[in-house]
C-alpha cells in the first residue's frame, strides 16, 4: 500500500494560478511562492469585504487515540466531495508545526487521496510564516532584556516578567533555564522559559487579527511584565509593536494551496489546540467565506479542546456563526476508549465499541449545546465489522445524529460523497442556532467552571490560590469579559490522560493562569500540561531524510 508521501509525490498538481481562478482570485492578487503555493494580496482581500459570507462547517473529533481518527483527512475529503456534488467549497486549515512533524504525530496535511499539497513543503517551512512568528516573538524578548540592561526606565520588576521566548520545535531542555550569565555585559541573570511557537501569544494574535492594523494593535496590547506596584508593561510600552508587525507583514497574507483533487485550500496559522486556541487564522477563514458558498474548517484535537475554543473564542471574537459540526471517529478509536489495546483492535469487539462510544456521544452532545446540528463521520477501516458499525449508528440515533461511513483516504471525494450530501442538507436546512457557552460578563473563574462542568463533565474546578489571585487581578485590570482558553491533555475529558471514554466524578485542577491581552483571552493551565513539548524516545525525525534525487522521504 502506498504511503501518504508516495501518493502525494505521484499526484499531478495544477499551477496555483489555475486553483486561484477556480476560487475567483485573479492572477494579479497572487504572490507566488513557487509553482504550487501563493499568498493572497491584502488589496484583494479588502475588496471582498462587502460580499456576503458563505456557510461555515466545523470539523472536529473525538478525544484522540493512538488508533487514529483522521480529522484533517476528513476535512479535506469533505471539501473535495462537496465540490464534486456541485457546491462551491473552500477548505481552511492550520499550518503544521515542525515540533509534531519531527516528534510523534508526523505531518499534518491529511492522508491518502485526501491531502493538501505540496505536502512536503507545507510540512517543512512552507512560506516561512512560523519563522516570522518566532522571530517577532523573540525580537520582543530581546527588546525587553535590552530595556532592562539600559536602565529599566519603565520600572519593570525582573521577578515579574511573564513574556517567554519561543521556538517551533519540541525541546524539553528549554522549559526552564537561566539567561544573562557571564557578566554584566550579558545582562542581568534571570529565569527564562520557552514556549513552542504554536503555543505563543504571538501565534494567537496572528490568528485572531483581522488585518495589519488590528495585528499591530493586538501586538501592542500584549503584557510582558509587571512593575513592583503590579501595573502592567506592554509591548507597546517597549516600542516593539511596530517592528514586530513589520516582521509579520508578509506572513499575515493567507496561503493558497490545493488538494490532490484540485480544491482550493487556505492553510494559514497554526496554534495548538491542547495549549492554545487551535484554529486557523481569522484572515483565512474570513477570506474563504467571501469566496465560497461553503467553507470547511478544522479545529485541533477533540471537540472538548479545538471545537470548544473555535466556538467560544474564535467565533465569539471574529463574529462567526457555523452552520453545522462534523465529529470524526473510527471504530478502532472507540474500541480503545472501550479498553482494547492497540494490538487487539483488528478483532471484532462489539462490547468495547459500546463502552467506548460514550466518548463520541459526549462530544456530539457538547456540539449540540452550541446550537449546532451534528453529523458523525465514521472513517472506515477494513477490519471494521457491520455489527461494530451498527453499535455506533444505534448510539447516535438516540441523539438524533446521522452517521456517515467515509473512505476518502482510499477513494478520495467519492468516499465522502454521503457525508457531503448530509452536510449540504444541514447547511441548506439552516437549522443552526449558534450560541456561545457563556456570556462575556461571566466572571473568569465561573467561565472555567462552566467549561469543566458542561464540556468535560467534571464535578468542579480546583483553582490554586495563586491562580485565583491572578484571575481577580486580571478582572481588576479590566480583562474580566474575555473568554478563557483551557490548556489540558488532549487524550481525556479530564486532566488525566489515562482516563479514556467519558469519565465522571473528576475535578479539573487549574494550577496557573496567564493573561493573553493581545489575543483577548485568559489561558488556564490544567493538570500537568506543558507549553514546550519534548521529543519521544524514537522521534519521527529519525525516519526523515533525503533520497538520492533530493526528494524528501519519511514524512507521513
Amino acid at each position: 500500500m502506498a504511503t501518504d508521501i508516495e501518493i502525494a509525490r505521484a499526484a499531478t498538481l495544477q499551477p496555483i494560478a489555475a486553483i486561484a481562478a477556480r476560487a475567483g482570485i485573479p492572477d494579479t492578487a497572487l504572490i507566488p511562492y513557487g509553482r504550487y503555493k501563493a499568498k493572497i494580496d491584502f488589496d484583494f482581500l479588502r475588496s471582498l469585504n462587502d460580499k456576503p459570507n458563505g456557510a461555515l462547517v466545523l470539523v472536529t473529533g473525538i478525544s484522540p487515540t493512538a488508533a487514529g481518527e483522521g480529522k484533517t483527512t476528513t476535512t479535506i475529503g469533505l471539501g473535495d466531495a462537496l465540490n464534486a456534488i456541485g457546491k462551491r467549497t473552500m477548505i481552511a486549515l492550520r499550518e503544521p508545526s515542525l515540533g509534531p512533524c519531527f516528534g510523534v504525530k508526523g505531518g499534518a496535511t491529511g492522508g491518502g487521496q485526501a491531502q493538501v499539497a505540496p505536502m512536503d513543503e507545507i510540512n517543512l517551512h512552507f512560506t516561512g510564516d512560523f519563522h516570522a512568528i518566532t522571530s517577532a516573538n523573540n525580537l520582543l524578548s530581546a527588546m525587553l532584556d535590552n530595556h532592562l540592561y539600559w536602565g529599566n526606565a519603565l520600572g519593570i520588576d525582573p521577578r515579574r516578567i511573564t513574556w517567554r521566548r519561543a521556538l517551533d520545535m519540541n525541546d524539553r531542555a528549554l522549559r526552564q533555564n537561566v539567561v544573562g550569565l557571564g557578566g554584566g555585559g550579558n545582562g542581568a541573570p534571570r529565569e527564562e522559559q520557552f514556549d513552542i511557537t504554536v503555543a505563543s501569544e504571538v501565534m494567537a494574535v496572528f490568528c485572531l487579527a483581522r488585518d495589519l492594523v488590528d495585528l499591530q494593535d493586538r501586538l501592542g496590547r500584549m503584557v510582558v511584565a509587571n512593575r513592583r506596584d503590579g501595573s502592567m508593561v506592554t509591548a507597546k510600552d517597549l516600542h516593539a509593536d511596530g517592528a514586530m508587525t513589520a516582521l509579520l507583514r508578509d506572513a499575515l497574507a493567507p496561503n493558497l494551496v490545493q488538494t490532490l483533487a484540485g480544491s482550493p485550500a487556505l492553510v494559514h496559522g497554526g496554534p495548538f489546540a491542547n495549549i492554545a486556541h487551535g484554529c486557523n487564522s481569522v484572515m483565512a477563514t474570513s477570506a474563504a467565506l467571501k469566496l465560497a458558498d461553503i467553507v470547511v474548517t478544522e479545529a485541533g484535537f477533540g471537540a472538548d479542546l479545538g471545537g470548544e475554543k473555535f466556538l467560544d473564542i474564535k467565533c465569539r471574537l471574529a463574529g462567526l456563526a457555523p452552520s453545522c459540526a462534523v465529529v470524526v471517529a473510527t471504530v478502532r478509536a472507540l474500541k480503545m476508549h472501550g479498553g482494547v489495546a492497540k494490538a487487539d483492535l483488528g478483532t471484532e469487539d462489539i462490547a468495547a465499541v459500546r463502552r467506548g462510544v460514550v466518548n463520541l456521544a459526549q462530544h456530539v452532545e457538547n456540539m449540540q449545546k452550541f446550537g449546532l446540528p451534528v453529523v458523525v463521520a465514521l472513517n472506515r477501516f477494513t477490519s471494521d465489522t457491520d455489527a461494530e458499525i451498527a453499535a455506533v449508528t444505534d448510539a447516535m440515533a438516540g441523539l438524533g445524529t446521522e452517521v456517515e461511513l467515509c473512505t476518502h483516504w482510499s477513494d478520495g471525494a467519492a468516499g465522502a460523497a454521503d457525508l457531503a450530501r448530509t452536510v449540504a442538507k444541514l447547511v441548506d436546512g439552516r437549522t443552526a442556532r449558534f450560541k456561545t457557552l457563556y456570556p462575556d460578563e461571566t466572571p473568569l473563574a465561573d467561565k472555567l467552571r462552566i467549561i469543566a462542568q458542561q464540556i468535560y463533565r467534571a464535578d468542579d474546578v480546583a483553582i490554586t490560590p495563586a491562580a485565583l489571585k491572578k484571575l481577580r487581578g486580571f478582572e481588576a485590570a479590566g480583562f474580566g469579559n474575555v473568554p478563557v482558553c483551557i490548556a489540558k491533555t488532549q487524550y481525556s475529558f479530564s486532566a488525566d490522560p489515562t482516563k479514556l471514554g467519558a469519565p465522571r466524578g473528576h475535578t479539573l485542577p487549574i494550577r496557573d493562569v496567564r493573561l493573553s491581552a493581545g489575543a483577548g483571552f485568559v489561558v488556564a493551565m490544567a493538570g500537568d500540561i506543558m507549553t514546550m513539548p519534548g521529543l519521544p524516545r524514537r522521534p519521527a525525525a529519525e525516519g526523515i531524510g533525503l533520497m538520492a534525487d533530493g526528494v524528501i522521504d519519511g514524512l507521513f
